[in-house]
């Protein structure tokens, strides 16, 4: 339909009707009852709301630090706070502000700047937000009773892994962030798939805003940064819970392990900051230079570079535990080369505004002051990069220096640029430019007050992390400059804090800055539905290149105009062309995410206190509330098989294997899951490198027989779940059940001969590292087997209830695919540990 046409009667009532019924599909529940809200939009305001709560909270840590330090010779806090304060500080700076903000902001904006009604999964997105608010709260709540940890955020041992010099503070720490890394997998689980399969018709990959390029990016990267640091927190808690030592010398253990498999985290961490608050700042410089994007391909190629070198330079920060030479000047290397790619991404924001008519708004001010202090710390990044510079420098205030340039300029600014820049998208209202200046300002002058003289500070040999120092050590007025700064700092941070909470500011204009982005499209951000009718792109800024583009989707003209089963649904499209695939139907508004997020925190806290039976019993019934959210919000049959979608296109309203987005989110999380799992082969193949001997002489392997029984087991459950996979699609509805019970039976007895295999062999894990890394393979693969069991239970349950037909089988074909993934899990168990000894 044309878009001069005029409208008619019928048109308005058609659209008064579609818009009733995406209202009363989309409705955000009031009361109590809106804590149960699965809307990626309304998870998204919590989940940046608590981010920013947990920031500030670092942040008045991080104030009576700079109290502490004033002056020489302070007593305003004890040493024992003081380590709490530090440690506390810094791992909720990293973990529950810098990474979620990033996930916050993504599940927030991006559905709409993908014209996308939902992202696929709103419930897991509101469990990832519960499980991020509890364990923080956990975490940071712990300071107030004493009990913070109190070891540094990164937790070495062996002091850390000493349980009578670190009390209850490291386990705190160990679970809680192992129960918040659940919500960061869980959301980027989301945003892949999202980004993957929910963006509009026409809005082929290489169409993509840039902001989308980066969160994929970012959450590949979460896929195999986090799951090493689950792995380490693994081995970590089974020495403090169960004296098994990986981490103590004496019993062969090495703590030089927790440093490679923490800092392979710690350092793409370091990046999967610092990208998305660059991918901030790709939407907001073509806006205000009023010109496209220069070297699009140029800064794709650039963020995949990033974030592929930055797993290559982890040792960056071990450069003074005694590496060989040769891996010394490896690792110097590659920190210095991701110099590289990082440079190509300022250099196109720069060109972009020169090539442009920049427009220096507020958050361009913000945007700005990121690139200048950003270069600043790039530089000193390329010096501590010099691993002989480095070794003066290391643990100094130079670093504590270089680390704030980074993340303050490569983060916290391009955050507070997007938070002025989307607010009014949002809310709907504008904040005051008057205000911003003076935030940017007192900001600006602020940080650099404080953290420039640090350099200074560190090079005259002040250590980081002293709870004092003398006077005549050349410290003092450098310490007292840097307390006033933190101050002033802080002073901004709440002339914008004020800013955003005031009351009485002006309803913003739709679109206040003439962006081109989809995002921009939004009216009302108090309509629940995102965007009205969800259209064909044809090009990177379709705002500026679509004329009456959002008249046409306020008429509703294009695809899923209303809701006429009163269904939430969302468009599915190809991954690379993005073809229309399907109308997905995303479960609504419910307290199950809550309710599973609470019980299998429970486990967690209970497991902290040792307090078992309630750790057992919480476990198993978060395990049983999932089920039921499972059951009861998603794979359901639709009452029928498709459905006209808009501009004379039907599509089907379900869809199973590659074609689904649940077998992609299969898929991704297995991918998470395998680099926990070689993480652990890692550990074990590191001891290896280091003993003589290993296994050592007078411990035996695991029984060679019964490891092989158990791998036969496995072997025939999978191959049982192919053949009921088959036997599906061929309509033997008693085979399934058949085949998919014996594979449930045949997993029972594969992960039960796995365990006797090294209790058979007498492998005492308490005694040596050996017995203990065994145990752990082991223990992680009959783990794995015995979820497949509830997957394959699952299942059959659906084939009796009749949920699984030849037509509808995305459970079976998941399960499946899971099973792949366990299988190989256990070849590599068994090639670990049955056949790498006897090559030997």
């Amino acid at each position: 339909m044309s878009a001069v046409e005029p409208r008619t009667e019928t048109d308005d009532a058609r659209m008064r009707r579609e818009e009733a019924e995406l209202r009363a599909a989309w409705e955000t529940p009031r009361g109590w009852r809106h804590f149960s809200a699965c809307n990626n939009q309304t998870v998204g305001l919590w989940y940046t709301g608590a981010s920013f709560f947990f920031f500030l909270f670092a942040g008045v840590l991080a104030l009576i630090i700079r109290a502490q330090l004033a002056v020489p010779g302070n007593d305003l806090v004890s040493p024992g706070t003081y380590n709490q304060l530090f440690t506390l500080h810094g791992t909720m700076m990293m973990f529950l502000f810098a990474v979620p903000i990033f996930e916050a902001v993504a599940i927030l904006i991006l559905p709409q700047m993908l014209a996308a009604r939902d992202l696929p999964f709103p419930r897991l997105s509101a469990f990832g937000f519960w499980c991020f608010l509890i364990g923080g709260v956990f975490v940071g709540g712990s300071i107030l009773f004493n009990a913070a940890p109190d070891s540094g955020w990164f937790m070495y041992p062996p002091l850390a892994t000493d349980t009578e010099q670190t009390g209850i503070g490291a386990d705190i720490w160990l679970l809680g962030l192992s129960f918040i890394e659940i919500a960061s997998i869980a959301a980027a689980v989301e945003l892949i798939v999202g980004v993957l399969k929910c963006r509009p018709p026409g809005m082929r990959i290489n169409l993509m805003p840039l902001y989308a390029w980066y969160v994929l990016i970012v959450g590949g990267m979460i896929l195999f940064a986090f799951p090493p640091l689950i792995a380490g927190d693994i081995l970590f808690e089974m020495q403090r819970l169960f004296d098994w030592p990986f981490f103590d010398a004496a019993r062969g253990g090495d703590p030089v392990l927790w440093q490679h498999l923490f800092w392979i985290f710690g350092h793409p961490e370091v990046y999967i900051i610092f990208l998305p608050s660059i991918a901030l700042l790709a939407m907001i410089v073509p806006t205000f230079a009023r010109r496209p994007i220069l070297g699009y391909g140029w800064i794709v190629l650039a963020a995949v570079g990033t974030g592929f070198l930055s797993f290559g330079l982890w040792a960056h920060h071990m450069f003074t535990i005694g590496l060989p030479w040769l891996s010394l000047g490896f690792f110097s290397a590659a920190s210095e080369a991701v110099a590289i790619p990082t440079g190509v991404q300022i250099f196109v924001f720069v060109a972009t505004l020169l090539a442009g008519r920049a427009i220096f708004s507020i958050p361009m001010l913000f945007a700005t002051g990121a690139l200048a202090i950003f270069v600043f710390g790039g530089l000193t990044g390329v010096m501590v990069a010099l691993a002989p510079f480095d070794w003066q420098a290391h643990d100094s205030y130079f670093i504590v220096a270089h680390l704030h340039y980074t993340l303050i300029g490569g983060m916290f600014f391009p955050l507070i640029a997007g938070l002025y820049y989307f607010y009014p998208f949002v809310v709907g209202r504008m904040l005051s430019a008057r205000l911003g200046r003076w935030s940017f300002w007192l900001m600006f002058a602020g940080f650099n007050i404080a953290f420039l003289p640090m350099h200074i500070t560190g090079l005259r040999g002040m250590p980081r992390r002293v709870y004092t120092y003398p006077e005549g050590l050349g410290w003092d007025w450098l310490n007292l400059v840097s307390t006033v700064g933190a101050f002033t700092m802080a002073a901004g941070v709440l002339v914008m804090v004020w800013d955003a909470l005031r009351p009485g500011k002006p309803r913003a204009p739709r679109n206040p800055w003439n962006a081109g982005t989809l995002e921009w499209v939004a009216g009302d951000p108090s309509e629940p539905w995102g965007i009205r009718s969800v259209p064909p792109i044809r090009s990177r800024y379709p705002l500026w290149d679509q004329p009456n583009l959002i008249r046409e989707i306020d008429e509703g003209k294009f695809y899923l105009p209303g809701a006429p089963e009163g269904k939430r649904e969302t468009l599915i499209t190809d991954v690379l062309d993005a073809t229309p695939l399907q109308v997905l139907r995303v479960p609504g508004n419910s307290f199950k995410p809550l309710i599973a997020a609470v019980l299998i925190g429970g486990s967690f806290i209970a497991t902290t206190f040792h307090w078992w039976l309630l750790a057992i019993a919480s476990g198993a019934l978060g395990i049983a509330a999932i089920m039921v959210w499972l059951w009861t919000g998603t794979a359901a049959i639709p009452e029928k098989p498709e459905r006209g979608a808009g501009l004379g296109v039907t599509l089907p309203l379900y869809a199973s294997g590659p074609a689904s987005v649940g077998w992609w989110a299969m898929f991704i999380t297995m991918v998470g899951d395998g680099t926990a799992f070689i993480s652990l082969v890692f550990a074990y193949f590191y001891y290896w490198t280091i003993h003589p001997a290993f296994p050592p002489a007078g411990m035996a392997p695991p029984d060679g027989a019964l490891m092989l029984g158990g791998g036969a087991a496995a072997l025939a459950a999978w191959a049982a779940m192919l053949g009921a996979r088959r036997a599906n699609g061929g309509g033997h509805a008693g085979r399934v059940r058949l085949l998919i019970g014996a594979a449930a039976l045949l997993s029972v007895a594969g992960a039960a001969l796995l365990l006797l295999a090294p209790w058979q062999a007498g492998l005492d894990p308490v005694a040596h590292v050996y017995p203990a890394t065994v145990w752990v393979l082991v223990l992680w693969t009959a783990l794995h087997l015995g979820v497949g069991v509830l997957m394959q239970g699952y299942c059959l349950a659906g084939a009796l209830a009749g949920r699984l037909t030849a037509r509808h089988d995305i459970d079976l074909r998941n399960v499946v695919l899971y099973g792949h993934f366990a299988f190989l899990t256990v070849a590599t168990t068994l090639a670990v540990l049955v056949l790498a000894p006897r090559a030997t």
